[in-house]
């Protein structure tokens, strides 16, 4: 499997080259096109509790679709639903925590699963879910807006706004914090963080899907008392 990733950052586009009868495991919605010889199948991955699993706790759809190349081999792209940019992995035996939604596609030898990593509390739209991805393969996952990304070395540390990450090499130390005393927590905008400690990998993205929800929502329309 070859993976090129086009037009990045803002309207990344993941092309795909598959070998001959090479497979690929694809989020429901992901693909925006293939060669007409890749034959579909969509099924609950991993059966009804894993799918379950994934779907509930990991913000992933119940159903994932495995694209198959023919005997000539063949292409197919892959998109993520919100702009932004895309990422590939070569992964070697480990183990990667993606933020819920992150997720794109891999090989078929990648194995997804949940993990909660964080605490959900009254700041349930920050709470961490993640999804754990493992195994030898290609990993190819998305940010709102273009990734960032920071290598820590052992024993050192990093905080990061809940709304920023996409993905952290998993056995890295965390911990969910609130950004300061009550009054810094509510009206600094800032919400909660997390700090990393490493050793490990971390991708940031340099939006955030809940930073730009609370711009937007002020600023749509109100109804009128005459519709009511």
């Amino acid at each position: 499997m070859q993976t090129e990733i086009k037009y990045r950052p803002a309207y990344a586009l993941a092309v795909v080259t598959l070998a001959p009868n090479e497979g690929i495991r694809v989020d429901a919605g992901a693909m925006v096109s293939m060669s007409p010889d890749v034959q579909i199948e969509t099924k609950a991955q991993g059966g009804i509790l894993a799918s379950l699993g994934r779907s509930l706790l990991g913000g992933e759809s119940f159903f994932q679709n495995s694209f198959r190349a023919s005997a000539k081999g063949g292409e197919i792209t892959l998109a993520p639903p919100l702009p932004g940019d895309m990422f590939t992995i070569e992964m070697k035996g480990e183990t990667l925590l993606l933020q819920s939604g992150a997720y794109v596609g891999s090989s078929e030898s990648i194995t997804l699963d949940t993990k909660w990593t964080g605490a959900k509390t009254f700041f349930a739209s920050e709470g961490l879910i993640m999804l754990r991805a493992s195994g030898t393969g290609t990993l190819v996952f998305s940010s709102y807006g273009a990734i960032h990304e920071k290598n820590l070395a052992a024993g050192e540390k990093y905080k990061v706004d809940t709304g920023h990450i996409v993905a952290f090499s998993d056995g890295m130390g965390f911990q969910v914090q609130r950004i300061g005393g009550v009054k810094s927590t509510f009206f600094s905008g800032e919400g909660l963080i997390v700090e990393l400690t490493g050793p490990g990998r971390l991708l940031m993205q340099t939006r955030s899907e809940d930073a730009f929800l609370a711009w937007l929502i002020p600023h749509l329309p109100k109804p009128s008392s005459s519709n009511r």
